[in-house]
């Protein structure tokens, strides 16, 4: 990958990137709200506007700083490099304590987020499809490719939200779902969740973990489709 088509890449991603991260963000807010938790809303963070949600590191610096060192690598090694790609955006404040039902409705609020990265993919898949019976002009192999990082990027998102690990939105529904004498130690573990995703993260366990998920929901998709 020489400069030029790594800005190319930047420049096609950063639209699936920044909806993919802060959408997820607003679906919590909004599902907070319809349960009882108007602290979003009251922060004005129940918005489907990206700026509201963006953070300067989670959501531009680090899925950049992701893009250039594939580029880096791939430059140095001469062999193509595929991380996953995340990042996050300002999380939504959510007080599950005014929610209706706390325990219940935490289930709701969590699986938001990924529900809606999963609608997003299949937003994308469906321009793939469009792209695919269009006859060929100049924008459609960027819509393309935009497409397709749009189903990658969130199909990731919503796999990882998913691992039951709290602070992830998969720990918080395990919370969620788990009788009281095993759920409060096992909410517990918010304070060590970041750093075990990372040391599954640079061991290679999470890709191990995720990956045959993604793929195997992205050939589902694509496959629906007729696109593969």
């Amino acid at each position: 990958m020489n400069v030029a088509t790594l800005v190319q890449t930047i420049s096609i991603s950063a639209l699936p990137v920044i909806f993919a991260i802060t959408l997820h963000e607003a679906a919590h807010g909004y599902a907070a709200r319809h349960f009882g938790d108007q602290t979003a809303w009251a922060a004005g963070r129940v918005s489907l506007n990206p700026l509201r949600h963006v953070d300067p590191v989670g959501t531009l610096l680090v899925p950049g700083g992701i893009l250039m060192l594939s580029y880096l690598i791939g430059a140095y090694s001469g062999q193509r490099f595929d991380p996953i790609l995340f990042g996050w955006a300002k999380p939504v404040p959510v007080n599950f304590g005014r929610l209706r039902q706390p325990k219940r409705d935490m289930l709701w609020v969590a699986a938001a987020g990924p529900a809606v990265n999963l609608l997003m993919a299949l937003v994308w898949a469906a321009l793939l499809k469009l792209v695919d019976v269009t006859p060929s002009h100049m924008y459609t192999r960027p819509l393309a490719l935009m497409s397709l990082i749009g189903i990658n990027i969130n199909l990731m998102l919503m796999v990882l939200n998913m691992l039951p690990l709290p602070p992830l939105d998969g720990g918080r529904i395990a919370v969620s779902l788990l009788p009281y004498r095993l759920a409060i130690p096992f909410s517990r573990l918010e304070r060590w969740g970041f750093p075990i995703l990372l040391l599954l993260l640079f061991t290679n366990t999470l890709d191990l973990i995720i990956w045959p998920v993604i793929v195997a929901f992205r050939h589902s998709i694509l496959g629906f489709l007729q696109l593969i």
